[in-house]
């Protein structure tokens, strides 16, 4: 049976399967086999579980400690991931939800443009959750965003004090790992309360029978969500830093919005910041790209080339 890795603690793993979620110990030589992998067995790891009966098969001591309730099984193997990260430890992610307020506290839009050229670069898809709808100048905001729907970058509105788009975002997250990232204050833990109401996979209940709160750990964590699909409960992924492999050259690439006007520059290897007969620039003073936007993709390759240079 295959299933998706929610939780580690306490010596045990909580893996969703067939719709439960089982207490899991590892098969004996699966341990050894733990040694050769990245960072071992992590968060959002696919992997194949063999349930056991009530009995146990003689494997009771395994379990000593666990929920007595849940239902138990052996994880025998991992699946090949699509991804993975170091800090926070998590596997297979396929978007991040990057949750905005609309007036209060300000968007960082470099931060913004930041997080979303490191996700690009891991193979991560971004989108822009625009929370607090509801409040004055929410549309002069959304309509700022709409550069970024031009980079073919998601935009949703929400707002959950309202709990408006609410299903939108469920359709958007359903039967795939999201991550979400966002400043303090954006409204991330109302929406989390929202995508998790009413879903039949109570984590809750894992992190009560091994005493954990659930808003207090600093661990990863996946939340089944009602709608289908996974979210994950991640400190630290607002902070995801650029790769390492990085260069200053290759930021362009990050941004589909340029990508598509680059054939009409020049050079092949256009950086869209020095050369002459730029198409991006061009397309910039021509009010075809955002200002703005190219302003903050400057600082950027500012950054990255810094950063290069002190690592030689």
């Amino acid at each position: 049976m295959q299933g998706t890795l929610l939780k580690a603690f306490g010596g045990f793993y909580f893996v969703q399967a067939a719709g439960e979620v089982f207490s899991c110990s590892l098969r004996g030589r699966l341990k050894l086999e733990l040694k050769e992998l990245p960072l071992g067995l992590i968060v959002g790891d696919s992997v194949e579980i063999t349930p056991l009966n009530e009995q146990l098969a003689g494997m009771e001591a395994a379990f000593a400690g666990a929920p007595a309730d849940m239902p138990k099984a052996v994880i025998e193997a991992i699946l090949p991931r699509s991804n993975y990260l170091i800090r926070p430890k998590i596997a297979n992610v396929q978007q991040c939800i990057i949750v905005l307020a609309a007036k209060h506290p300000k968007p960082d839009f470099l931060l913004l443009d930041k997080l979303i050229v490191a996700l690009l670069a891991i193979q991560i898809q971004p989108v822009i959750v625009l929370n607090k709808m509801d409040q004055n100048g929410a549309e002069k905001l959304l309509n700022e965003l709409q550069v970024y729907r031009a980079a073919n970058i998601p935009v949703l509105p929400v707002s959950a004090a309202k709990e408006q788009g609410i299903e939108a975002l469920k359709s958007l997250l359903n039967g795939k790992i999201s991550a979400v990232a966002g400043q303090s204050g954006v409204g991330k833990s109302t929406l989390l309360n929202l995508l998790q109401a009413n879903q039949q996979l109570a984590t809750g209940d894992i992190s009560r029978k091994l005493q954990r709160g659930r808003h207090t750990t600093r661990t990863v964590e996946l939340l089944p969500l009602s709608a289908g699909g996974w979210i994950a409960d991640t400190p630290g992924f607002s902070r995801l830093d650029f790769p390492p492999e990085i260069k200053a050259e290759d930021l362009a690439g990050f941004y589909p919005d340029f990508t598509a006007l680059a054939d009409g520059c020049r050079f092949d290897m256009c950086r869209h910041e020095n050369e002459p007969d730029c198409r991006v620039k061009e397309a910039v003073a021509a009010g075809e790209l955002s200002t703005e936007r190219y302003q903050r993709y400057l600082a950027l390759l500012n950054l990255l080339a810094n950063k290069n240079d002190r690592n030689y």
